[in-house]
């Protein structure tokens, strides 16, 4: 089959949808598609079997962009419509695979070159907009009804999670099914430390670690998890390592844990690769995700659950569609309710153990790499089958 990807943001980077792309690339390349991929100007070239990356070339490059609906993916966007159009026109698709925004390009281009289109939907994007700039509240409608539009004529719409699949449904999706991200590190084990990625001997750290590892966006929560942490120091000693996000971010909440006097108990790894994550939360005795915002399942609980380390989240269903209190903490989004979890797991080990073994065992036979591929094939096959083009 031949496809085209559409793929708005940088790639390759080490953040959520990038991962997502990598791993339906690599699935795509193993089922013996021939891809091209578009993508923005920004990251790393990756090789697979029969995929092709193309790159938009915007007029001023930009360095960053940051997850999430912003200006600068608008202004790339331009670019990438423009490029979508140049590739329908020269080359013949079977398909188009439109991961976030891309669908309404894929939606507009359809009528005119007659090229069928999935939607590879990884958040509510009139949420996400309006959440992120509220004063466009007051279209929100305007922006749902496109929406709608777009999710009604793909061939099929795969979310990331259930939440996600019952927005489809209701903005009248005709074909739905739910494509989960997958643990990262299931073939990583560290049962051994190195000594380069040794935090308690690198920092000196003789406490307990608290352990959060994502991008630093508002959504994720980590204000609440620095007044939780507060919290925690107050019963009990231990340390809390960061791991991600950019470096303005960074500085921002390296300055509030100064304000909250923490800061001798807070540490800030930066970004690190994903080859080294395990080894990392190896290290940790709670993994937590403070997430405060949002409906799609956070990439990391599934990395997390593989880890063997106890998990503690917020009882919000963006968690609780994929945890529940047989494999996690599940606690209200306060920071006393966090901090009470966290204080729980380290008071009592043996029950962390327990948990974190349940974890593991269930991404391990449902969220695998080898389900990934098995649930996409038959995404791509049921298509076929019903004589759709392709």
């Amino acid at each position: 089959m031949k496809i085209l990807l559409l793929a708005p943001h940088p790639f390759y980077q080490e953040r959520g949808t990038p991962i997502a792309v990598d791993l339906l690339l690599r699935a795509l390349s193993e089922r013996g598609d021939e891809v091209d991929v578009l993508t923005y100007h920004l990251g790393e070239d990756r090789n697979y079997r029969g995929v092709k990356i193309y790159r938009i070339k915007p007029i001023f490059a930009i360095r960053s962009i940051r997850p999430g609906f912003s200006w600068k993916k608008i202004y790339c966007d331009l670019f990438f419509f423009i490029k979508v159009f140049t590739l329908i026109r020269k080359k013949s698709y079977d398909l188009i695979h439109a991961v976030e925004e891309s669908v309404f390009m894929a939606y507009f281009f359809k009528p005119f070159f007659s090229i069928p289109y999935i939607y590879d939907m990884d958040s509510l994007m009139s949420m996400q907009i309006t959440d992120k700039f509220p004063a466009l509240q007051r279209v929100a409608g305007i922006l749902k009804y496109a929406e709608s539009k777009a999710i009604r004529r793909a061939v099929a719409v795969i979310p990331v999670c259930d939440a996600l699949a019952k927005e489809a449904e209701k903005l009248g999706a005709s074909r739905i099914t739910v494509l989960k991200d997958v643990a990262l590190n299931h073939n990583h084990t560290a049962s051994t430390v190195d000594k380069a990625l040794d935090l308690r001997r690198e920092f000196h750290l003789n406490h307990p670690i608290v352990m959060y590892i994502g991008n630093l966006e508002p959504y994720q929560g980590i204000d609440l998890l620095l007044e939780a942490f507060r919290h925690v120091l107050q019963d009990h000693d231990a340390s809390l390592i960061i791991i991600g996000g950019q470096e303005r971010d960074i500085q921002r909440y390296k300055r509030r844990s100064q304000e909250m006097r923490i800061q001798d108990n807070v540490v800030f790894l930066g970004p690190k690769p994903i080859a080294h994550i395990q080894e990392y939360m190896a290290q940790a005795d709670v993994l937590v995700s403070p997430r405060i915002k949002g409906t799609n399942t956070p990439m990391k609980i599934y990395s997390y659950m593989a880890s063997g380390v106890p998990i503690v989240a917020t009882d919000l269903y963006t968690h609780t569609q994929i945890l529940s209190k047989d494999i996690a903490v599940l606690v209200q989004p306060e920071p006393a309710e966090m901090a009470a979890g966290i204080i729980s797991l380290i008071r009592d080990p043996a029950r962390g153990k327990k948990l974190a073994q349940k974890a593991a065992e269930y991404v391990k036979q449902e969220h695998s790499y080898e389900k990934f591929k098995e649930r996409l094939f038959s995404i791509y096959e049921d298509l076929e089958q019903y004589g759709k083009k392709p």
